[in-house]
């Protein structure tokens, strides 16, 4: 396979906004659970259909598990396959734990002799790796954050603290407390400020089995916020994406940003 082509499927895996039709999501085995230090799975893809693997891995390299204290939790036996990546968690705490894979990265295209040229990396990199003067040089930076979220026990709210860079999800509702046709509340966060006007779509999972989305469709409100009555029980994939100037990366003049977030909406 061209480097190229690698490229072009790795920036495909760690950005959920860079196709409408493909979805990056994680999707615990269980959202709500308990025990003397009970374990669950995650399964990690980029999918054509909510939520089964039929198209790409999502990559783990940028994987971090917050424990309900706020320490870092590493993955236990994680794996990437073909079609998902896979890992363990231990939940040896009480509490809710923040699960997501967060990516921050400069893209660029040159024509190099007539040739395509495409590269992706870290901002910190793009110096060095990306050629001066190149022709017909596009440069962009994208920031994306996927999430989702688990409770041993009764839910706390120490790990759903936002760290203040990029797009955040900041619960009102409690993530793990959604019930089906109850009212929850969210509010999206970027770089530490609420932002408004930022449109959110929402879908229920198992889209293979029906012909249409059923997506919710809404929007922040001047305070950041926004509100959702869930239809009925079950995996839900959120979705919010952004633009703006505010680029570390010389020669790029947007950036892009997206958050993703699965979650779970119980029976009442």
């Amino acid at each position: 396979m061209k480097r190229s082509l690698v490229l072009s499927l790795a920036f495909l895996a760690a950005a959920p906004f860079a196709a409408s039709a493909h979805k990056a999501w994680l999707q615990p085995s269980q959202t709500v659970l308990a025990g003397n230090a009970p374990w669950i799975t995650v399964d990690a893809a980029v999918s054509n259909d909510l939520f089964y693997f039929n198209h790409v891995p999502l990559r783990l390299e940028n994987l971090a598990i917050t424990a309900p204290d706020g320490s870092k939790v590493k993955a236990q036996n994680p794996s990437t396959g073909k079609y998902r990546s896979v890992f363990d968690v231990e939940l040896k705490q009480q509490g809710t734990y923040r699960i997501g894979v967060v990516n921050d990265y400069a893209t660029a295209s040159w024509d190099d002799n007539g040739k395509p040229k495409r590269w992706r990396g870290t901002p910190a990199a793009f110096p060095t790796e990306v050629p001066k003067g190149a022709k017909d040089l596009k440069v962009g930076q994208s920031l994306s954050r996927v999430e989702t979220f688990v409770t041993n026990g009764s839910p706390s709210e120490a790990a759903l603290k936002p760290s203040g860079t990029g797009l955040e999800l900041v619960p009102v509702t409690h993530p793990n407390d959604l019930f089906a046709g109850e009212e929850a509340k969210f509010r999206l966060q970027l770089d530490g400020k609420p932002v408004a006007n930022v449109e959110v779509e929402i879908v229920r999972g198992n889209t293979r089995y029906r012909n249409a989305q059923d997506e919710i469709k809404t929007k922040t409100d001047a305070g950041g916020e926004f509100k959702v009555t869930w239809p009925e029980a079950g995996m839900y994939w959120l979705e919010a994406t952004s633009e703006d100037a505010k680029v570390t990366v010389p020669g790029a003049t947007q950036r892009r940003l997206g958050y993703v977030a699965t979650l779970e909406v119980l029976p009442q």
